[in-house]
């Protein structure tokens, strides 16, 4: 019967940590050879005890000078203690004895970048290359992309990448990375062309189809992302994030059916997540389905009960549907959790007014008001509401607000128009209504529906008419 290895493993080192004590207190041992040491130093390393690893590793190179891997694994423990600037001196020694070993150059980057001093980083590794060939060269150039990225020369990450990739067009890690560097500097075309090279090479490489549709994706030429895609699935059936995106293609082309169908597939090959959910809410909503589309945000909201936004999303399915209790209870929720987004306080103002819950309706209206003062919507909501209240004093207050923060619209004239024909100032009314017709004839239909009563007053009709008159439709 075989011994344990890993118990042998234990027995060999107990030994030679043994003999390492002899020599270091100088009664007798047996001959410590390079690789001795090396094993020794990698062991105190291990059990993090990096002064025993410093100590071993200066014994080592008195032992045996002319040895570039002692140097080198000296250089290591050096770094690790943070000693950067004695690792350097020592990888200069290593490489005076071993110019061609790749893990000087890979050290002292390590080395340089402690040192913030990214720019001779870049110039160690920019040398290298040249000097290196296969897997080496290969190996400097990630590291010299990871250097780039540390001082945020981006596109120079994606020219590594490019570079590796073209030296070895199916190597898994670069083709993963130049996905994302790809979307990041806006690079499609020249990843198009890329991966279009490598498909010819290698047109059974599902990541190059999944970065080719990727990149398409990128220059919103979806329905070719979508047919990429495609490709990267028949030649992995489970390819979850070919999937995904295009579940995000066909959302782009309002193509909600299809969207479902991609995106119930993630579900199936992956964990559940948020965003897969909250993505099926969405559709649903766009197709009207509004009881799915909740079940969908519900379970988005299962996974990240911290984000009131799905709540928002929740409520907005009960309003699509006049459940105006419902989306109050899901809008207090929202608020519950972040009181300062003003779209909430907007929604809930909308719910209010439809239970004719006036007072509430403006609270909430003037809260987003106050948030968002330049915008048009709240103003015009706000004015609504008060109008249909029939609080006109209130809501004439509110349209000189209105102007002076939104930059004397033409919409608030008409609305201006309607409150004082409300009150009874119907020549105000009218100068008001000629003046916005001149400035925006076509916001007539917001007048009217504001109150469509207000086409009782014959004034009212023949001032629309006589515009319409002066601005008679062009024949086709």
């Amino acid at each position: 019967m075989k011994e344990n290895p890993y118990r042998q493993d234990r027995e060999e080192m107990k030994e030679l940590l043994l003999q390492y004590h002899n020599f270091k207190t100088g009664k007798k041992f047996n001959f410590l050879e390079e690789e001795s040491f090396q094993r020794i130093i990698e062991y105190f390393d291990e059990n993090d005890n990096l002064n025993a690893a410093m100590e071993a590793a200066n014994y080592a190179v008195e032992q045996f000078p002319y040895s570039s891997a002692l140097h080198i694994k000296k250089a290591d423990i050096f770094i690790a203690a943070h000693r950067y600037r004695e690792a350097l001196v020592i990888l200069e020694k290593a490489e005076l004895l071993d110019s061609n070993d790749i893990n000087i150059f890979i050290l002292k980057t390590e080395a340089h970048l402690a040192l913030d001093h990214q720019e001779k980083a870049a110039q160690l590794l920019e040398e290298a290359i040249h000097v290196f060939e296969g897997e080496e060269k290969m190996e400097l150039l990630f590291e010299l992309a990871d250097v780039y990225d540390d001082y945020e020369e981006f596109d120079k990450v994606f020219n590594c990448l490019q570079l590796i990739l073209e030296q070895d067009p199916t190597n898994e890690e670069a083709l993963y990375k130049i996905c994302f560097w790809t979307d990041y500097t806006g690079r499609n075309e020249e990843s198009i062309k890329l991966h279009q090279k490598i498909i010819d090479e290698f047109p059974y490489s599902q990541l190059a189809w999944f970065n080719l549709g990727a990149a398409f994706q990128g220059l919103k030429l979806y329905e070719k992302s979508i047919d990429a895609y495609q490709y990267a699935i028949a030649i992995d059936e489970k390819f979850d994030y070919a999937y995904r995106n295009i579940g995000d293609a066909y959302l782009r082309l309002h193509k909600y059916k299809e969207a479902i169908e991609a995106l119930q597939k993630v579900l199936e090959l992956s964990m559940p997540e948020e965003v897969i959910y909250e993505a099926l809410g969405h559709c649903y909503d766009k197709l009207k389905n509004y009881a799915q589309a909740r079940f969908n945000y519900r379970k988005a909201s299962h996974l990240n009960a911290t984000d009131s936004h799905l709540y928002f999303k929740i409520a907005g399915t009960y309003m699509n549907e006049g459940h105006w209790d419902n989306a109050i209870k899901n809008l207090e929720i929202a608020m519950r959790i972040n009181k300062s987004l003003p779209d909430h306080h907007l929604a809930l103002a909308k719910c209010y007014m439809q239970l004719d819950r006036i007072k509430d309706a403006v609270i909430h209206f003037s809260t987003f008001i106050k948030a968002r003062p330049k915008n048009n919507n709240g103003w015009k909501e706000l004015i609504k509401c008060l109008y249909d209240a029939e609080y006109f004093e209130e809501a004439l207050e509110q349209i000189y607000n209105a102007q002076r923060n939104t930059n004397f619209k033409p919409l608030f004239i008409f609305y201006k128009s309607a409150v004082l024909f409300s009150l009874g100032r119907s020549k105000e009314g009218l100068l008001q209504l000629e003046l916005a017709m001149q400035k925006s004839p076509s916001l007539i239909k917001q007048f009217i529906q504001l109150d469509p009563s207000l086409l009782q007053h014959q004034s009212i009709v023949e001032l629309i008419a006589s515009y319409k008159n002066k601005n008679p439709r062009k024949k086709k």
